[in-house]
């Protein structure tokens, strides 16, 4: 059984039915609603911090699929400090057949998945955010009918949300320049992973002059300059980042067709100015809408994967019995 933790542990191949499965979810929804396919399935929603994308996809996610969402507060769970990760998974799993998390500590989510009998989602951890990344890539794809090949600026913290779109690039052919400044730059160890799953293929670059970055973007990402857990630095951000707020003269630099991207919630006249953010060029809001459609996909493919491995199992199990009932029979033909 596979869980959806890391872009980084999906193949290619794998990540691109994802997004194929996503659209045609999504055009399947638009014109006479999805399928049940979740009937009497139930994903259960850990969440640590707070959220409206992902709290509000996932739940309406299973939803249109025929299922039902659980929502649990971090006052009800208190993960890591009321109750163990490994004792929450095989509670859960007595009950569930999915879990999401939303943690802080990455770590909390690996110890769900290693105690987790039944699939689960990292809906955001400090590290990354998958379901983040591969809403962003069927967003880009949904724009230009391709991936491989494009050119993607990141513009601010290097947090959380561009460790996953650097695993992305390094899935799908992208080119990614990062322009954020010292200090506040990839970490070796993200950038190295991110090489070694391309096969060394993934061409990045980092540089602190956010000209350099956005010349020529097909694609400008930016994200709020503090996040979750960091507002005791708030101030000192304010002082280092301003020449990396996404404003109307630097989205100039980026090629004219160039869409910008935002996984929200923004603070404007921070990183983005509300002429970018509503301009012409913003796809903020379907980049939001597609959480909806991207984690669906995730949910269906987790839960066939679950399905074909229960299917196995039950098909290895009639094979023993009907070799039980044989060899019961055999001995009774002898007597």
């Amino acid at each position: 059984m596979k869980h959806f933790l890391e872009i980084a542990d999906w193949t290619s191949d794998d990540l691109w039915d994802m997004l194929r499965l996503a659209v045609a979810l999504k055009a399947e929804y638009r014109k006479r609603g999805n399928a049940p396919l979740f009937a009497g399935k139930a994903l259960a929603m850990v969440f640590q911090k707070p959220s409206l994308r992902t709290r509000v996809s996932f739940e309406m996610a299973m939803q249109h699929l025929g299922g039902h969402a659980l929502y649990l507060s971090p006052q009800e769970i208190g993960l890591g400090k009321r109750e163990s990760g490994a004792d929450i998974a095989r509670v859960l799993a007595g009950y569930v057949d999915i879990i999401m998390a939303r943690t802080f500590a990455h770590q909390h989510i690996l110890d769900l998945a290693q105690w987790s009998p039944i699939p689960v989602i990292n809906g955001l951890t400090d590290y990354n955010h998958p379901c983040q990344g591969m809403t962003d890539y069927l967003t880009i794809y949904e724009e230009f009918g391709q991936l491989d090949g494009l050119h993607l600026a990141y513009l601010g913290d290097s947090n959380n949300v561009l460790t996953s779109l650097l695993m992305g690039a390094a899935q799908f052919g992208l080119k990614v320049t990062v322009g954020s400044p010292a200090g506040y730059q990839p970490k070796p160890a993200v950038l190295d992973a991110a090489r070694a799953l391309s096969g060394g293929s993934l061409d990045v670059s980092i540089t602190d002059d956010p000209v350099a970055a956005i010349e020529g973007a097909d694609v400008v990402y930016t994200d709020t300059w503090t996040s979750m857990g960091q507002e005791a630095e708030t101030e000192q951000r304010r002082l280092v980042f301003p020449p990396f707020q996404v404003n109307e003269d630097l989205l100039s630099h980026a090629a004219d067709h160039a869409i910008v991207l935002h996984c929200l919630p923004a603070h404007r006249g921070e990183e983005i100015t509300d002429a970018v953010a509503d301009g012409p060029q913003s796809r903020l809001f379907p980049q939001a809408e597609n959480r909806l459609h991207a984690q669906k996909a995730i949910l269906v493919t987790l839960v066939n994967q679950e399905a074909g491995t229960m299917a196995k199992k039950g098909s290895k199990d009639d094979k023993k019995d009907k070799k039980s009932k044989k060899d019961k029979k055999d001995k009774k033909d002898k007597k």
